[in-house]
């Protein structure tokens, strides 16, 4: 009897629909701490499987701020208008692609990206892919007039954090789950980066890291 109700509830599991769901908190004022501590995304931490991954811009002209290995290093900013401590895109551009090469495909549970700006730079707006790399059409560096979904790239999802009201400055983090528990298999990750606003030259966000979870 036992063994035929667990069989049955892992049947009903496994035919659970694949929801996409992302999870969005803002921290603003005294709740922004060098921390990163939000009330339902997890804080950042080091040892994530991303922490190794090879990364690269594909499209998009980087500001002078930190390189790529702030996203991953584990290290975050300790101030909310830190240049050095974020990964940007140049003022006046309209944001770009970042690729994140995990190495080999592992099953991934859970994306969470993350930023920090007193103004238009704090909010995120980007469209995640993943790719396995085994497509025979697969393009690991689409060019801008190039749509990832025609060379091998599932999107994953669409995130915009910017607050229906009030100031869009503040701390944020994001997390991309599935009701499955595992968003795919996959060994690539595509971030194409939106600015926040086009009203002046500074809406490309401040990221201050990116961590990928693998199924354990």
């Amino acid at each position: 009897m036992v063994k035929n109700l667990v069989l049955a509830l892992a049947m009903t599991l496994d035919s659970l629909p694949s929801i996409v769901h992302v999870m969005i908190d803002h921290n603003v004022g005294t709740e922004a701490t060098p921390q990163f501590q939000f009330q339902h995304v997890p804080s950042p931490v080091k040892d994530d499987a991303g922490a190794h991954a090879k990364l690269a811009v594909v499209v998009g002209d980087p500001e002078g701020g930190a390189d790529l290995t702030a996203l991953t290093d584990g290290a975050l900013p300790t101030a909310e208008d830190q240049p050095s401590a974020n990964f940007f895109f140049a003022a006046g551009t309209d944001g770009g692609r970042v690729l994140m090469d995990l190495g080999a495909v592992i099953d991934v549970t859970a994306v969470n990206t993350y930023s920090w700006h007193p103004n238009t730079r704090g909010p995120q707006i980007y469209n995640l892919y993943a790719a396995d790399g085994t497509e025979p059409k697969f393009n690991p560096k689409p060019a801008e007039n190039t749509h990832p979904a025609t060379c091998g790239w599932k999107l994953i999802a669409t995130v915009d954090t910017r607050p229906e009201q009030g100031e869009g400055g503040g701390q944020y983090g994001v997390s991309i789950t599935d009701t499955t528990g595992s968003l795919g298999r996959f060994r690539y990750l595509l971030f194409d980066s939106i600015p926040s606003e086009i009203d002046d030259s500074f809406g490309n966000t401040f990221f201050s890291e990116i961590d990928v979870v693998a199924k354990k």
